[in-house]
This record gives C-alpha cells, sequence and structure tokens, in this order.
C-alpha cells in the first residue's frame, strides 16, 4: 500500500490525515485515517520537519503494517546534494525501510530542475524521493489519477487534514 499523508495545523494543535491507496493511478483510497495532536510544536524556520514529524509518525502508528511508500506534502532533498527535507527525517524515522516520495507545490531555492513534474498546467510540481528511484517517483506521480496539478488522493488527504 501507499499512504498520502498530510498535517493542517490549528492554535497549538493539528491533524494529520491519511489515505491509503494501492497502485499510483488508483481513483480511489482503500482507506482514510485521521489523528488528531494536541500540542505540536512551534514552527521553526528551516526545521520544519521538527514539527511535522511527529504529527506523520502518530498517523502511521495507526496503521496495522506499514506502507510500501509514504508520500508527504513536502520536500524529502531540498537540493541536488541530498540536504534532508521532511521526507529525508521521515525515511530516517523509518529506519529507510519505506520509500518517501516529497511531492511539493513550491521550489526550495536549490531545487534541481529534474524534480519538476508538470501535470494539469504550467506550474510545476517538484518531486524527490527516498528509497526509490526519483525518476521512477516522478513518473509514478505523473500518471497519479486526476485531471489537474495536484493528484485527487493528495487533495483528499489535504481536506482530511483541514477537516473536510
Amino acid at each position: 500500500m501507499i499512504l498520502a499523508a498530510d498535517v493542517h495545523y490549528f492554535d497549538r494543535g493539528a491533524r494529520a490525515a491519511g489515505v491509503l491507496f494501492a497502485d499510483w493511478g488508483d481513483a480511489d483510497a482503500a482507506a482514510e485515517l485521521t489523528i488528531d495532536i494536541d500540542n505540536v510544536a512551534a514552527y521553526e524556520p528551516g526545521a520544519f520537519y521538527r514539527r511535522e514529524l511527529p504529527c506523520l509518525s502518530a498517523l502511521l502508528a495507526k496503521l496495522d503494517a506499514l506502507p510500501a511508500c509514504v508520500v508527504v506534502d513536502g520536500h524529502v532533498w531540498l537540493d541536488g546534494a541530498g540536504r534532508p527535507g521532511l521526507g529525508a527525517h521521515l525515511w530516517d524515522a523509518l529506519r529507510r525501510e519505506v520509500a518517501v516520495v516529497g511531492v511539493a507545490k513550491t521550489r526550495f531555492v536549490e531545487t534541481p530542475a529534474e524534480a519538476e513534474v508538470v501535470r494539469g498546467g504550467a506550474r510545476p510540481l517538484y518531486v524527490t524521493a527516498a528509497g526509490l528511484d526519483p525518476a521512477q517517483a516522478r513518473a509514478a506521480v505523473a500518471r497519479m489519477h486526476g485531471a489537474h496539478r495536484l493528484p485527487e488522493l493528495l487533495k483528499r488527504a489535504d481536506r482530511l487534514a483541514r477537516g473536510g
């Protein structure tokens, strides 16, 4: 299974949400899950993962078994030299046993051009990966269901995290 996960923050808390699906081209989720977290760390510039990683870990703890891959809203690598983003920290937290694909809507300053994936419009997504060949990750995100820039199952995870 593949888990697309997202986190939305409220005053001091957050809601982590995920949709499980079997194949990158699936139109529908096999399952959906959410968890509310009462207290989260404050945002720290340059260390976003410190806020988001505990929320994603709590979400993953709700599963009976780890998925083969986790798709996060953000970067795995911030540049071509291996500077870690949220996804790389998650990959390490999962003992590098679960692939992590990062799908970011904005380019980090040093994100390499080859990370771009254009879907349904002119603005690219930025796809990076750990534990999965980056070219395979980009191709997988490109073929995800939905005609718009952001694949439908990633939108669904975002809506669930926002309470929808």
